[in-house]
């Protein structure tokens, strides 16, 4: 077993699964058709290639919340040319300073392996769920031998110093999302985020059922402002 571990940090993220028309909504973290059509582009699969994608769909799948963000709403106007020139608002929703963790695996080593090369030699420009989103340099965490609960627990807290100098905490509990088959959980609900289909003139999602629980990891140390003095 072989997974990758990959970071998604930076000013602004977007990873809607429930979009229609002119508001473009996000989650809260990445959807898994959005880590798939990210890995998928930067194979050079193009979006009516549904059996490569197919095989893209057995990768195990799990997204570790290090840095919550908070929802931005970018508030934009258009012009529509037909049936005459009007100008209307259009609404694009973001996701401000998050931290995320994906981890993704497979029993199959030699396909792990043609991702990752793919991953760092990207033959299309992988972006955070908008074009305006690029990846961070430390995308590509790297490669465990591992299954991908164990990898992701694993991971040290990757948020901003900022943020873990706010949470002040020795011990930080962070929610896990993971394909439900991984482990036996009481949480779990449905997503719609199982792509069967890229294509602009046929996009396909079906449901795919999603597990839940949390890991503590450590934090920082308290720092004590008085200890050094003694007693």
């Amino acid at each position: 077993m072989k997974t990758i571990l990959l970071k998604l940090s930076g000013p602004l993220q977007s990873w809607g699964t429930d979009s229609n028309y002119e508001t473009r909504h996000t989650d809260l973290y990445p959807s898994k058709s959005a880590i798939i059509g990210m890995i998928s582009a930067c194979l050079g699969y193009r979006r009516e290639d549904c059996q490569c994608l197919q095989k893209l769909n057995q990768l195990q799948f799990a997204v570790r919340i290090d840095q919550q963000g908070n929802i931005l709403r970018d508030y934009q106007t258009a012009h529509a040319y037909q049936p005459k020139l009007r100008t209307y608002v259009t609404n694009r929703y973001y996701l401000e300073d998050a931290v995320f963790i994906v981890a993704v695996g497979h029993a199959d080593s030699d396909f792990i392996d043609e991702v990752v090369n793919g991953l760092k030699n990207p033959y299309f420009q992988p972006f955070m769920g908008r074009k305006s989103d690029p990846i961070p340099v430390d995308f590509v965490l790297g490669v465990t031998e591992s299954d991908v609960l164990t990898s992701i627990e694993e991971v040290p807290w990757q948020a901003a110093s900022w943020y873990k100098r706010q949470a002040n905490k020795s011990l930080i509990r962070l929610p896990i999302y993971f394909d439900v088959n991984l482990k036996q959980t009481t949480t779990s609900s449905l997503r719609k985020d199982l792509a069967y289909s890229f294509s602009f003139r046929n996009r396909k999602y079906q449901f795919r059922e999603e597990g839940k629980e949390y890991v503590d990891i450590p934090g920082i140390e308290e720092h004590d402002a008085f200890g050094a003095l003694g007693g």
